[in-house]
């Protein structure tokens, strides 16, 4: 399937996506301005916030949708950037299967190609306009076993294929679950044998040196001789496969561009990911691992309604301006949040220090101020604002403030008792005591409701 740059603006145009009205950081959020929430930063001069959704499939692998219609559909959703990362799989390795998408059967187990890839970079293309919407090409390195991660901003591309993306040495035979056949009949005991096994870490690490590595300027015969470090990456739905990421095994290399984990997934919270069945938190392993992340929130569209759904996770982004660099600014200075909620601001800072930020404290009483806003009907309602540290299996609670809501332009300022000898970082949760509360959740997290929101960690130096 070729795409060209008429198509896409054909296709906004059609849904006045396109229209260059006024710069999207001039209004309110939203389509329709319906929570009329200011995107003015309250705790960080110089910067306002949007809306962005950058995990998003298509045709182009096990979505269902077209991906000509996808930019317009979360722009005029009210979504102010977005990224399309349909999966990476096998077939950098493998090469093209001829079909009706271009190169690939569109039964999405392939994953992307090299047409599929030029083509998402063509529409992103189409698509981006700066100071107004901002449309990013990437791409999901899919291990059935390790897990996902999703790449954004590189030249070039890679797959599990190519990187030994296994946790146990069992090398092809993680692909069978999507094989025509034989595959869906042996991938439980696949799985059974996965989890049966330790993992070290050594799976991730061929993946590392490819992130680790320049591209290359010309092209080349082995994908694996290129690389991706003009990209940033992040952990996707941390823990929904068995292996991990090889349990977050860290490396320093890419401390600086592994910036994200997903903590909303679609509908899903995935601080509790793997609780009821006596695993750790993912949250938790990662930030104990050292990676320094910012939490995102993201709707994993695989339908046709990208941007729309109500529910589904969606990251605010505080930037300095509305366009590929300054989102990707955004993203490395973990100047984000994630929530399930539309035209909601959550702002947080602590000891006067931006939420992703390193700070210094050892011991004693953290200052908080938090910034909570959608709009008039939001007013005086009543959330709980949750410490949390690291703890087994689940992050400590380490203190609970109600709040109420103030009007637009006020803060809400508490402290709280934090030790860096309890640990090296801490997360700010917003909940809301009158939604039902997750279903794995303990007795510590059950009486602040369900959560819609979660602060970027903020980092500890005693």
């Amino acid at each position: 399937m070729t795409v060209s740059r008429r198509t896409v603006l054909k296709a906004g145009a059609a849904s006045g996506a396109l229209l260059l009205a006024r710069p999207a950081l001039a209004g309110s959020l939203g389509p329709t301005k319906e929570f009329s929430t200011s995107r003015r930063s309250r705790l960080f001069p110089g910067t306002s916030l949007v809306h962005a959704d950058l995990h998003n499939h298509t045709l182009y692998s096990d979505g269902d949708g077209d991906p000509a219609l996808a930019f317009a559909s979360m722009r005029a959703a009210g979504v102010d950037a977005a990224a399309l990362t349909d999966h990476a799989t096998v077939s950098k390795a493998l090469g093209e299967i001829e079909g009706p998408c271009g190169g690939g059967a569109c039964s999405g187990a392939e994953g992307i190609d090299e047409k599929r890839w030029a083509a998402t970079r063509e529409l992103a293309d189409g698509a981006n306009v700066d100071h107004s919407f901002t449309a990013v090409r990437g791409f999901e390195w899919s291990s059935p076993t390790l897990g996902h991660i999703n790449v954004w901003f590189t030249e070039d591309w890679i797959d599990p294929l190519s990187t030994a993306g296994n946790t146990t040495g069992s090398g092809l035979a993680q692909y069978l679950h999507a094989a025509p056949g034989f595959g869906p009949a042996l991938s439980p005991t696949v799985d059974a044998a996965v989890r049966a096994l330790p993992s070290t870490g050594l799976g991730m690490k061929a993946f590392y040196d490819w992130l680790d590595r320049a591209p290359a300027t010309a092209p080349v015969a082995a994908a694996v001789l290129s690389g991706g470090n003009d990209g940033l990456a992040g952990f996707n739905h941390p823990g929904r496969e068995p292996g991990r990421f090889g349990h977050f095994a860290y490396d320093a290399r890419l401390a600086e561009r592994v910036v994200s984990m997903e903590v909303f997934n679609r509908g899903e919270d995935y601080l509790f990911e793997g609780f009821d069945a006596g695993q750790g938190s993912p949250l938790v392993e990662c930030l104990d691992a050292g990676w320094r992340v910012g939490l995102t929130g993201v709707s994993d569209e695989h339908g046709t309604d990208w941007g729309y759904p109500d529910g589904k996770g969606r990251t605010g982004l505080y930037v300095r301006e509305l366009t590929r660099a300054g989102l990707r600014e955004a993203m490395s200075s973990r100047r984000f949040f994630s929530t399930r909620l539309r035209g909601l601001r959550f702002g947080a800072a602590a000891n006067g220090k931006q939420m992703g930020a390193t700070v210094s404290h050892r011991k004693g009483l953290m200052r908080f101020t938090v910034d909570v806003d959608r709009g008039p009907e939001f007013v005086g309602k009543q959330l709980d604002v949750q410490v949390l540290m690291t703890g087994a299996p689940l992050p400590t609670v380490v203190h609970t403030e109600r709040i109420s809501v103030p009007a637009d332009g006020g803060l809400v300022r508490f402290t709280a008792p934090v030790s860096a000898d309890d640990g090296r970082w801490v997360v700010l949760r917003l909940t809301d005591p009158a939604e039902k509360p997750d279903s794995r959740a303990p007795s510590a997290y059950t009486a602040s409701g369900g959560a819609i929101a979660y602060a970027s960690p903020f980092f500890l130096e005693p």
